[in-house]
């Protein structure tokens, strides 16, 4: 059947001919099919009642485990970890490179300040990482080509139960997977099952009104408009003058395999935390350096560090140990858990320049430097 002559199903309020040779067909915005695909399309698959269209789906519980969980092992006991103080001439070094790396800085404080005092903070930074996964359906759909149709040949599986392999631990990742046993075929909702959509240009007429001639079909009195060639209208440039569409969303199939869409994630779960130390330096500065790994303790559930000499890193550890095991043991399944603790170098070097004293921080393995009030700087122009 020609498509111009099928019907929507609409009142059709009236047609404009098409430009010679050029088929047409007249429907308002109307004639379309719904964006949305209605929940009519959707079987009921046992397992998965609640499975909605769109949007990613809501996350899935794991399941109980069918043995109990194996226990994690206990952390060995840490002796007293320091790092030794940097030398002053490491202190001198990273601040003339500081210096030198700031254009409106003069190198002169860097160079020629005297250093008077080196005070070390060793500072402890805390972190858990909790490795999840997490599972979500949704109902889908793309152009049927010829794929399996698989739907209630036989109860599909549950979707904890179908195999996804997982990235390396503490590496975030994500795969799809069709649900089996889930698949249909059923007509594009979109198109109404006719594999084209009335051009939105031209309302399914192939033609619009010509914009030299305004219609009329001549210009400047007797003259025939050159454009249209005496017509008035003009073939649409979008459809070329067909009046229609192939269908974004079947491809012009005209059908679409409909199945449920299985959303596996894996992420790594992290939180820092840096115990408090009164250099005066800004914790925020020491997020962007390293330290020395004194401690790594990685197994499917860890246990709250005991016996740090630390106090605070010890209650860091319970907290957020049992805060991750709360927020994410309800919607994800735990597969691997890692904390450690680095023991971040902080000195805090007082020096004096032209008889006033002044302080700069040296801090993480890359000998970062923070001088908030360097005494010689200028102001700069960029031209």
């Amino acid at each position: 059947m020609n498509y111009q002559n099928r019907n929507y199903g609409i009142a059709n309020p009236g047609y404009i001919p098409a430009a010679q040779g050029a088929p047409a067909m007249f429907a308002t915005p109307g004639a379309e099919g719904p964006s949305a695909p209605p929940a009519s399309m959707f079987d009921s698959m046992p397992g998965y009642e609640g499975t909605v269209a769109g949007g990613g789906g809501g996350f899935l519980p794991p399941p109980m485990p069918a043995f109990p969980a194996p226990q994690p092992d206990p952390a060995p006991q840490q002796p007293h970890w320091n790092i030794p103080s940097i030398t002053e001439d490491t202190a001198r070094d990273a601040f003339i490179l500081f210096a030198s790396s700031k254009c409106c800085y003069s190198k002169a404080p860097a160079k020629d300040g005297v250093i008077t005092n080196m005070e070390a903070f060793n500072t402890y930074r805390y972190r858990l990482e909790t490795f999840t996964e997490t599972r979500s359906t949704e109902w889908s759909h793309e152009p049927y080509n010829g794929q399996t149709v698989d739907a209630f040949a036989q109860p599909p599986p549950g979707p904890w139960d179908i195999p996804a392999k997982s990235p390396s631990f503490f590496l975030d990742g994500k795969e799809t997977v069709k649900v089996p046993y889930t698949s249909s075929m059923k007509p594009c909702h979109v198109c109404l099952g006719m594999g084209r959509k009335p051009c939105k240009d031209c309302a399914g007429a192939g033609n619009k009104v010509c914009w030299v001639c305004n219609g009329s079909g001549y210009r400047h009195g007797d003259d025939r408009c050159h454009h249209c060639v005496g017509r008035g209208r003009e073939n649409c440039s979008r459809c070329h003058g067909q009046g229609s569409k192939q269908c974004d969303t079947c491809h012009g199939k005209q059908q679409l395999l409909v199945y449920i869409k299985l959303t596996v994630k894996w992420t790594n779960n992290s939180d820092n935390y840096v115990v408090e130390q009164l250099s005066g330096l800004q914790v925020d500065n020491l997020s962007k350096v390293s330290g020395k790994e004194l401690f790594r303790d990685s197994q499917y559930m860890v246990y709250p560090l005991m016996g740090f000499p630390d106090p605070a890193v010890v209650s860091a550890s319970q907290r957020l140990v049992n805060e991750h095991q709360a927020k994410y043991s309800q919607t994800s399944r735990i597969l691997q858990q890692r904390q450690t603790i680095e023991l971040i170098p902080v000195t805090k070097v007082t020096y004096l320049w032209k008889e006033k004293s002044h302080i700069y921080f040296v801090y993480g393995n890359e000998f970062k430097v923070s001088a908030d009030n360097y005494p010689a700087t200028c102001c700069c122009t960029v031209m």
